[in-house]
Parts: C-alpha cells; sequence; structure tokens
C-alpha cells in the first residue's frame, strides 16, 4: 500500500522473504537450528529448539526493518506486501518491544523508497 510514492512501515513489516533453515553442529558437537532471511543481509538467527529460531529470526526481521527505516532506508522489497499479513500480531508473539509495537501501530511511518545497499 503505497501513500504519494511511498510505502508504510507496516507494508515493509508485510513483504515475504525467502527463508533459509539448516541444522548445523557446532566446534563443541551440538547442533543448533539456524535461520536467516539471505534477502535481507545480517539477518539470521540460530538455537537448539526450530521454533524458538524462527521466534528470534522474526523479531530481528522486524527489529532491522523498523532501524533501516529510522535511518532513512527502505529495506529490500523483493515481493509486495501480503494483504493478510498483520505485522502487530506477529510483532507481539515473537516478543518485540511494546515500543516497536506501537511505533507499527500507529502506522503512521512512511520513507520514500531509497533502497538500502551493503555496499
Amino acid at each position: 500500500m503505497r501513500l504519494e510514492g511511498r510505502l508504510r512501515l507496516r507494508d515493509f513489516l508485510s513483504v515475504p522473504y525467502l527463508l533459509e533453515a539448516e541444522t548445523i553442529e557446532l566446534a563443541d558437537g551440538s547442533w543448533v537450528k539456524r535461520m536467516a532471511y539471505p534477502e535481507l543481509p545480517g539477518c539470521a538467527a540460530e538455537s537448539v529448539v526450530v521454533e524458538d529460531s524462527l521466534c528470534l529470526l522474526e523479531r530481528e526481521r522486524i527489529e532491522m526493518i523498523v532501524r533501516l527505516i529510522g535511518d532513512g532506508y527502505a529495506p529490500v522489497a523483493p515481493r509486495p506486501p501480503l494483504r493478510s499479513c498483520d505485522p502487530v500480531w506477529v510483532a507481539r508473539q515473537v516478543g518485540v518491544a511494546d515500543e516497536l509495537i506501537a511505533l507499527i501501530e500507529r502506522d503512521e511511518v512512511t520513507i520514500a523508497t531509497k533502497p538500502f545497499t551493503n555496499y
């Protein structure tokens, strides 16, 4: 949903990203589940329990997108936002800070689509 050529925070948080998941062995012989959104550089999480890894990853994705927008950058949006997504519900489920949830609920933050690059 665009507002005069701008995307809202809620829109960026509703973009579906490719998910990579793998089980890896650590140096001490233990195993963890590692998940990442490769389209969002640096957005990754790992945990012994797959559900915990996914929750950590979602929290990181939300915090990263809010941080990028706060810094004046548009996160990568390789696909259009999903209309059925409820980013406030997702943020609550994964334990995002109340201040960030309030920001998402206000739905006022918009940004011109200045792309973020990692180079």
